[in-house]
C-alpha cells in the first residue's frame, strides 16, 4: 500500500435519499484529509453499478440527473437511468463511461483501502452495502450490518427504543392488503379513538423524512391521501388530468419523478411496469379516457406503513461517537425550531423555516436525561461509531425517541457536524474520527483482524508524524458581513484538510480589531446569528460535553481554541504566513 489510505467515497445510491447522498459525497471529498487519505470517487447508480469518476468533473454537478443518463437519453425530461428501462450490456458500458469506468465487486478491493459510505436508505443503511464489503474484505464507515438492519426499520426501532427507555409512545403497523380491504372511514376512526389527533404516518423503511405524513385535519380524504403518499402510490382523477394542457401534464409527469416528492419510476399502471415519464403520460391519456381514476404505484412501494401518535414539544437531534474503548458519549443535542408544520424533507433541506440552536433550550436535568435516553437508545439498537437519534422533549419534560440514524446527513450544515463543532472537531477531524472508529468496530466483529489492526496502525502513524510536522497556519481573514461570512465558511472547509496549510478564521470587526474565532461560530447560518453568538459565553451543559470529550480530542487534534480571542497586527503577521482574504475571495501568501 502506498503511505496514505485510499478512501473510496461512495456516494449516490438506489434510494431516494440518492441526491442528499450525492451532497454528502461532494462534503466527504472536499473535507476529506489530504494528509491522510487519498479519495477514490465511487458513484453508485440508481440500479447498482459501481462507477470511479473524476470528482471534480462529477461532484460538482448541480445534481446526479444532470450528469447520468446523458442528456440525449431523455426525451425531454429529467430522469434517472432506471426510467430508460431495461438496458443491454452495450447500451449500459456506453453511459457508464462517458462520465467514468466501472468497477467490479469483486475488484473493489484493488482501488481503496476503506470504503466511506455516504449512501442513505434502503441498499445502503440496511446492511446491504455493509454486507457487501465485508464480503469482499473492505471496512467500511458507519455501525455494521446488525445496527444498520434496525436502523432501516421504524417499527422495530419503536419497540427496541421502548425497552430501552420505558417510553410509551402508542404506535402499529397497516399492510398494504390490509388498507386496500379495510372500511377505511371506520379504520381512520378507531385510529383517532386509540392514538389521539393529530395522527403520523410513516414509510418505515425511509429517511430524511421521505414518505413522512402529519394528518392534522379530521378528513377522510387527507387520512387517504396520507397513506397513499407513504405506500409511494398516487391517484389521477379523469375529471381533473382531461382538463390539462400536454405542458400540464409533462409538470405532473416531473413533480412524479421527484424523489422528495414523487413517487418516483419505475411506476405500475394496470399491473404493467412504466419505466418512463413520457410513456405513462401516453398510458393516462388512454387509461383516463374510459376509467374515472388511474391508481399509479411505485415498483419500490412499501409493504406496510407505520401509524404513530402525534407527539408535542421541543424538536431534537442528538448525535452519539465512541472512545477507543468503544466507550458511547453523547454530543450537544441540537433543537428545531421555527414556523414549520412538521420537519420534513423540505424543512430539512430546502426551506429557511426551520432553525437549529445548540442545545436544547431547557434546564440542565431535562439536557441530562435527553443524553441518558440517547445512549440507552444507542445501545439497544447495538450502534457503534456514529448515530443521530431524533426526538421531543414534550412540556412534561418526558424524552420521546425516534429514528435513530446509522449514516445521518453529511452536508456541511448537517445536525452531525454541527454538534461535533461543538466539542472542538472540524468536519475534516470528524472525518477522520469516522473512518479511523470504523476500522475499530469492524476489528471487534472478529474479521480480518490482523490486516484491520495494520490499518489502524497506519492512521496512528500519519496522525502522529503530523502533530510532528505542524502544518503553516492560514488565516481565513473574513468582515462582518453575509457574503464574506460565507465564503470565510467555505474556504474554512475547503482548507480543513489541506496538506500545507492549517486554516484559522479571523474576524476582521468593525471597531478595527480582528479576532481568532473559535470553529463553531462558523456553522451559524448567517452573519446575524455569528454576531449574536460571538458574545455569548459558554452553555454550561457544553462545557461538560468539551470536558467529557477532552481525550478523543486531544489524541485526534490536540488543543483547540474554544473562546474568542482579540489579536495584534503583529502577532497576527508573526502567526500567519498566508491569508485567504473573503473580501477579495483570494489566497495571499507572504
Amino acid at each position: 500500500m502506498d503511505k496514505k489510505l485510499k478512501v473510496g467515497i461512495f456516494f449516490g445510491g438506489p434510494s431516494r435519499e440518492r441526491e442528499i447522498s450525492f451532497l454528502g459525497g461532494r462534503t466527504a471529498y472536499e473535507h476529506l484529509d489530504k494528509r491522510y487519505f487519498e479519495p477514490v470517487a465511487i458513484f453508485v447508480d440508481s440500479i447498482g453499478n459501481f462507477i470511479k469518476v473524476d470528482p471534480e468533473e462529477i461532484l460538482y454537478q448541480s445534481d446526479i440527473r444532470s450528469f447520468y443518463p446523458s442528456k440525449n437519453q431523455n426525451n425531454g425530461y429529467k430522469i434517472y437511468i432506471e426510467s430508460l428501462g431495461p438496458l443491454k450490456d452495450t447500451q449500459l458500458y456506453k453511459l457508464i463511461y462517458k462520465i467514468g469506468s466501472q468497477v467490479k465487486i469483486e475488484d473493489l478491493k484493488n482501488h481503496m483501502d476503506f470504503a466511506f459510505v455516504v449512501m442513505h436508505g434502503p441498499y445502503a443503511e440496511d446492511g446491504n452495502i455493509q454486507g457487501l464489503l465485508e464480503w469482499v474484505g473492505i471496512p467500511y464507515m458507519g455501525p455494521g450490518i446488525l445496527a444498520s438492519g434496525i436502523g432501516i426499520d421504524k417499527s422495530f426501532q419503536n419497540k427496541l427504543l421502548a425497552a430501552a427507555t420505558g417510553q410509551t409512545k402508542k404506535f402499529k403497523t397497516i399492510s398494504k392488503q390490509e388498507w386496500d380491504s379495510a372500511d377505511k372511514s371506520k379504520l381512520f376512526s378507531n385510529l383517532i379513538s386509540e392514538f389521539g389527533f393529530p395522527l403520523v404516518i410513516k414509510a418505515p423503511h425511509q429517511g430524511s423524512s421521505i414518505g413522512v405524513s402529519i394528518i392534522k385535519k379530521r378528513s377522510l380524504e387527507e387520512f387517504s391521501k396520507g397513506m397513499s403518499q407513504c405506500f409511494f402510490e398516487t391517484h389521477f382523477y379523469a375529471k381533473e388530468w382531461n382538463k390539462l394542457t400536454t405542458r400540464q401534464k409533462k409538470n405532473q409527469m416531473e413533480k412524479l419523478s421527484n424523489l422528495d416528492e414523487g413517487i418516483g419510476f419505475p411506476a405500475v399502471l394496470n399491473n404493467q411496469i412504466i419505466y418512463h415519464p413520457a410513456v405513462l403520460l401516453k398510458e393516462l391519456d388512454k387509461h383516463l379516457k374510459t376509467e374515472e381514476v388511474a391508481v399509479i404505484s411505485s415498483t419500490n412501494s412499501e409493504d406496510h406503513v407505520l401509524i404513530e401518535e402525534f407527539t408535542t414539544g421541543q424538536e431534537f437531534s442528538c448525535g452519539v461517537i465512541q472512545d477507543d474503548s468503544g466507550k458511547a458519549i453523547a454530543l450537544p443535542p441540537s433543537e428545531v425550531y421555527g414556523d414549520i408544520q412538521t420537519f420534513d424533507f423540505k424543512s430539512k433541506y430546502k426551506s429557511t423555516a426551520s432553525k437549529k440552536r445548540i442545545p436544547v433550550d431547557t434546564k440542565h436535568e431535562n439536557l441530562v436525561n435527553i443524553h441518558k435516553k440517547i445512549l440507552a437508545g444507542f445501545e439497544m439498537t447495538n450502534m457503534n461509531v456514529i448515530s443521530r437519534i431524533d426526538g421531543f422533549l414534550t412540556e412534561d419534560d418526558e424524552v420521546i425517541l425516534h429514528d435513530p440514524n446509522t449514516i445521518p446527513g453529511m452536508s456541511p450544515a448537517s445536525f452531525i457536524f454541527k454538534q461535533m463543532a461543538e466539542i472542538g472537531f472540524s468536519i475534516t477531524n470528524s472525518i477522520t474520527y469516522l473512518i479511523r472508529q470504523s476500522i475499530r468496530e469492524r476489528i471487534r466483529s472478529g474479521k480480518n483482524v490482523f490486516q484491520l489492526k495494520q490499518l489502524l496502525q497506519k492512521i496512528d502513524d500519519l496522525i502522529a508524524e503530523s502533530k510532528k510536522k505542524p502544518r503553516q497556519k492560514l488565516a481565513i481573514l473574513f468582515g462582518e458581513n453575509d457574503e464574506e461570512y460565507r465564503i470565510a465558511q467555505k474556504k474554512f472547509g475547503h482548507f480543513g484538510g489541506d496538506e500545507r496549510f492549517e486554516p484559522i478564521p479571523i474576524c476582521a470587526a468593525k471597531n478595527g480589531n480582528r479576532y481568532i474565532i473559535p470553529l463553531n461560530l462558523m456553522f451559524k447560518p448567517d452573519i446575524n446569528e455569528f454576531g449574536t453568538s460571538i458574545g455569548k459565553t459558554t452553555h454550561p451543559f457544553i462545557q461538560e460535553n468539551i470536558a467529557n470529550t477532552a481525550a478523543i480530542r486531544e489524541f485526534y487534534i490536540g488543543d483547540v481554541n474554544f473562546k474568542v480571542s482579540k489579536i495584534s497586527e503583529m502577532e497576527f503577521d508573526s502567526i500567519f504566513k498566508a491569508t485567504y482574504n473573503c473580501a477579495l475571495d483570494q489566497l495571499e501568501e507572504v
